[in-house]
């Protein structure tokens, strides 16, 4: 298998990041050498995501696309990963023919078998004529350790670290536990192994990440896992920002805002999708959480850092979602001013239990509420963004920017990798991974500008 190339799609969520970088690591460590141009890669592996419509749109596209490669370039064998073949199965070979292999989440760690079994001297055999099915599927039950090495993107100071795998909340619009199975966290040795080896590496920063990291040791019966988990990462020499995303209101517990409030290297950032504020709304979600809970751990995390950063997802078209209910969701969005925010539409998904609910919303009353709820929030970012001119931040330095009068570009605490937005700086001869001061000289809506001081 040595000297072979590959190219590597991953789709969807930093969850699905992780596991791409496993695949990454178990490939190159087999004589696989990775390549950022499709059209020279002799196998092609795409990583998907399959928890919405879009999603899927997304990843069968990429698919057909990489497809063309077998034509124009390299490519000999295409193989899909992820969340689409462990939600669709055998499905697929009938209905996505450009497609060699489908691999569910759970043959992550058996990825070089596979490819071995479609043939080591890689002539243009057809995949169905070396096995059965193009398809396998099994439980759900993968969960990487620190054993599972991972290959980083270069250069990169920044490192997401997957503490769990799966989810157990069941909210009545999600396929999420069907896909990835029941929550289950990796043991807390076993995270901190991996979080030093990251800082060995030159990681400065980690993002933890699940499917809900509050929900991080409930399976292990561990008390307070996440509290306790943080102060740990804490100690690691290496690493100086830590960062939660994917933070449940339900269980965004007190011990864990004070973990947040009193170790400094952790961001005072807090990831906590609400979905929705309506109780109604709320409750035929499955959410296991009010208005009142939401209320309270959001005034409990400002009371205890009052500089905290706070980014949500919203959610409309719910069935259900009256335009009162929809309007009370517009008041509360003025009230709470989040600092970051986001809003899908409501997808209705085969297998979920909202699959069943009437009083259906039309496709385009829900992209006009989710354009209005945005309109709002680009009004509330900008003045959040406004009020920070003159203050001072730490900043991570990631890459030189195409602009002539600010050179390079990270992110301060406040924002996090893709969808925050970013701080454009000016300098000299900064160094990418570098952490440093600068001076907010400007903003817009999503963006900051600064200076290194």
């Amino acid at each position: 298998m040595k000297n072979r190339t590959l190219h590597i799609v991953s789709l969807g969520c930093p969850k699905n990041q992780v596991d791409a970088e496993v695949i990454a690591a178990i490939l190159a460590g087999h004589g696989f050498q990775i390549t950022p141009e499709p059209q020279a890669a002799e196998v092609i592996l795409i990583n998907t995501c399959a928890f919405i419509l879009p999603a899927r749109e997304e990843a069968i596209d990429e698919i057909l696309q990489m497809a063309r490669y077998k034509k124009t370039g390299a490519l000999k064998h295409l193989v899909v990963t992820g969340c689409l073949p462990q939600r669709y199965g055998r499905a697929l070979e009938k209905e996505i023919p450009e497609a060699d292999l489908f691999l569910g989440t759970s043959e992550v760690p058996n990825i070089i078998q596979h490819l071995q079994e479609m043939g080591t001297d890689f002539k243009s055999v057809p995949i169905q004529q070396l096995r059965r099915s193009r398809s396998v599927v099994n439980k759900p039950d993968f969960l990487m350790n620190a054993d599972h090495l991972r290959l980083l993107p270069p250069f990169t100071a920044t490192a997401y670290l997957k503490i769990a795998d799966g989810c157990s909340n069941r909210c009545a619009y999600c396929i999420i536990p069907v896909i990835r199975g029941k929550a289950r966290s990796r043991h807390p040795d076993d995270i901190i192994r991996e979080a030093a080896g990251l800082g060995e590496k030159g990681v400065k920063e980690i993002i933890l990440i699940a499917q809900d990291t509050t929900a991080y040791g409930r399976d292990l019966k561990i008390k307070q896992g996440l509290s306790l988990l943080l102060q740990r990462l804490a100690v690691i020499k290496q690493i100086k920002w830590i960062r939660l995303l994917y933070t449940h209101p339900a269980h965004l517990t007190e011990d864990i805002l004070s973990a947040m409030a009193e170790e400094e290297k952790i961001c005072r950032y807090i990831d906590i999708p609400i979905q929705h504020i309506d109780d109604t709304i709320l409750k035929a979600m499955n959410r296991r959480t009010g208005s009142k809970e939401i209320y309270a751990a959001i005034e409990k995390a400002r009371t205890l850092m009052p500089d905290v950063a706070l980014r949500t997802s919203l959610m409309t078209g719910f069935p259900g979602e009256t335009n009162a209910r929809f309007h009370h969701l517009v008041d509360i969005i003025r009230d709470i001013r989040f600092d970051h925010l986001g809003v899908f539409t409501y997808s209705q998904e085969e297998g979920t239990p909202a699959a069943g609910l009437s009083s259906r919303i039309s496709e385009r009353e829900k992209r006009r509420r989710r354009d209005l709820l945005m309109e709002e929030q680009a009004v509330i970012s900008f003045q959040i963004n406004r009020s920070l001119i003159g203050s001072r931040q730490e900043c991570i330095i990631e890459g030189k920017s195409d602009r002539q009068d600010y050179p390079f570009y990270g992110r301060c605490r406040r924002q996090t990798p893709e969808i925050d937005g970013m701080t454009y700086l000016k300098g000299k001869n900064l160094t990418i991974g570098e952490i440093l001061t600068c001076t907010i000289t400007d903003a817009t809506e999503y963006d900051l500008f600064g200076e290194i001081m």
